[in-house]
């Protein structure tokens, strides 16, 4: 229990330290983290039965080859297109989102440690690192979600790729 305790606290300070920015990337990379698991989900659990039932309703066709039949299926084709790249737009812009955040932050505690300068000169050196503190906190958690989510945002597209061009096959004409 001390040690949970001492961890919460641990994150307050660094969440206090790195200022207003700092909870904007937060909640940036919780919603981010959070469409990135529903996507996952959607995947694993949901797309297979999706599929399965598209499958089924094909096969039942008597007639898979007029054109008619073939736009219906360029329609079930481009539904599920739809559903697998659902959010990955999102996730994409929160991931190029992310560092600029990140930069914001930085201007911002570096517009700090120029205040200090001003008012105090350059000796006051506590005074610096609490805006440079603040700059470096943001950067670092900008680009450190920024790079989680770009893997994962690419692995999700490269999965839709591949789930879409299974379903051209197995909706085949025959």
């Amino acid at each position: 229990m001390g040690a949970l305790t001492d961890n919460l606290f641990q994150i307050e300070l660094l969440l206090e330290r790195g200022g207003g920015v700092l909870w904007v990337i937060l909640v940036a990379s919780v919603l981010m983290w959070v469409l990135i698991i529903e996507r996952y989900y959607f995947m694993l659990v949901v797309y297979p039965s999706q599929l399965q039932r598209l499958i089924d309703h094909w096969q039942q066709r008597q007639e898979r080859y007029s054109w008619q039949a073939q736009r219906i299926r360029e329609g079930m084709i481009a539904e599920l297109s739809q559903n697998l790249r659902k959010f990955l737009l999102p996730i994409k812009t929160l991931t190029a989102v992310l560092p600029m955040l990140g930069l914001l932050g930085t201007v911002i505690g570096m517009i700090q440690v120029f205040d200090v300068m001003t008012v105090f000169g350059t000796g006051n050196v506590r005074g610096f690192a609490g805006g440079i503190s603040v700059a470096l906190i943001t950067t670092m958690a900008g680009l450190v979600t920024a790079l989680s989510g770009l893997y994962f945002s690419a692995n999700l597209e490269h999965r839709a790729q591949r789930a879409i061009q299974h379903a051209r096959d197995l909706l085949r004409r025959e």
